[in-house]
């Protein structure tokens, strides 16, 4: 089952994706492992993912690997240099019209950003659009938004495996794009929009892209509405991209 919605029509190539990292500071953390799929014209046609080795001197908290159960011996032992993952994740984003999507975007956009950049190879981001499957998913059903308690309100559980690893988590989000286009086809309404909790602003660096919104947890009119009504905020000063 694919994705046939104007979001098809709009992008030949969406590459969702979802990373690891030893903590939520994308300046001060890293990605220990990134998973992606790429789908074409609505069928997955590729897929990546890999184990990033730490920098020297760094260790993994204990509860990043009670969380993911990753281990530092795991990442020393099968992971992979930093410039191999940053170029690999790059090679998906290669073609026209792609779509980079994530589930919370904003924050796995910012860890990429970093790793791509500190390996020279923050051009690959350049041009692209980008889609938070959070900020939709919060315009369609009430607290609590966790990727877990999107794809029980999907009735997706015997489909996907929410692991807490990246590539699982990557393909979880796919079927769930899936089914949030089914039942309504919005989806590209969302496209460079990203919703925050209005309590804690805009994590991270924005993205000079991407008009931000305050999102809070009663639904009324979908965020896009809000947007064309003139509320956004297109943020340029001290981006990221």
């Amino acid at each position: 089952m694919g994705i046939h919605s104007t979001l098809e029509d709009r992008f030949t190539h969406l590459v969702l994706f979802d990373t690891e990292t030893t903590g939520i500071d994308p300046v001060r953390e890293e990605i220990i492992e990134i998973g992606a799929v790429s789908v074409t014209a609505g069928e997955e046609d590729g897929s990546f993912n890999a184990l990033l080795r730490l920098s020297q001197g760094r260790t993994l908290p204990p509860f990043i690997t009670e969380l993911t159960g990753i281990t530092g011996e795991q990442l020393e032992r099968d992971g992979v240099e930093k410039a191999a993952a940053a170029e690999s994740f790059c090679k998906l984003l290669t073609g026209k019209d792609t779509l980079l999507v994530a589930y919370n975007a904003q924050f796995d956009l910012n860890f990429i950003y970093y790793l791509l950049k500190k390996q020279g190879q923050a051009a690959c981001l350049r041009n692209l659009k980008f889609l938070d499957a959070l900020t939709v998913y919060k315009d369609r059903r009430d607290y609590p938004h966790k990727l877990k308690d999107a794809i029980a309100a999907y009735g997706l559980e015997d489909q996907v495996e929410n692991s807490h690893r990246a590539v699982d988590d990557a393909r979880a989000m796919t079927a769930l794009l899936w089914a949030m286009a089914e039942e309504k086809d919005d989806l590209t309404e969302y496209v460079n929009l990203f919703g925050y909790h209005p309590k804690y602003g805009v994590s991270g660096k924005r993205i000079s892209s991407v008009t931000y919104l305050p999102q809070g947890f009663q639904r009324s009119a979908p965020l896009y509405d809000r947007a064309r009504g003139g509320d956004g905020t297109a943020w340029s000063t001290r981006a990221v991209l």
